[in-house]
């Protein structure tokens, strides 16, 4: 991947997920959905604070993403917080199964967003918890960050 940041239209992040894990390795998926829920994550209508990724039967899903009902629906009404299907390669599965089983390790969505061509896809990454320790870091770093553009701005 180039070192040139995405513009994505929409862009819906899950915070927690930076101050909670180390996030090691990034991979993008397809999501599957159904009826109104890609207009509703057009208008920005997601959130992922809760989702985490679990394999069943050797494929990647995404629970406790909740994304909610269209407004202009009309039918199909759906669980707003129904598992949803990521679509990796067989190879990349492989890895991520592997890698999940060891001790430590978890796969945790980090951003949902909508391609160029208009398809729905999320950013998972293999993540290893922080402790409370490297929480305090991170708090210090960011405060850290906030009072140095504090400074910059006003000189």
């Amino acid at each position: 991947m180039s070192n040139v940041e995405e513009k994505h239209i929409i862009d819906i992040k899950n915070k927690k997920a930076s101050f909670l894990y180390f996030l090691l390795q990034e991979y993008t998926a397809g999501i599957v959905l159904v009826g109104s829920e890609v207009k509703s994550i057009r208008e920005g209508k997601a959130n992922m604070n809760d989702a985490y990724c679990t394999f069943i039967n050797g494929e990647l899903w995404v629970n406790q993403m909740h994304i909610a009902e269209y407004r202009f629906a009309s039918y199909g009404k759906f669980n707003l917080k129904r598992d949803r299907k990521l679509l990796l390669t067989k190879k990349e599965l492989r890895k991520l199964e592997a890698k999940s089983k060891e001790k430590g390790f978890t796969i945790v969505p980090t951003l949902l967003f909508i391609d160029e061509r208009g398809y729905a896809k999320m950013k998972i990454s293999l993540a290893r918890g922080k402790h409370s320790y490297d929480k305090r870091e991170t708090i210090k770093d960011r405060d850290n960050k906030r009072e140095l553009n504090r400074i910059n701005k006003r000189y």
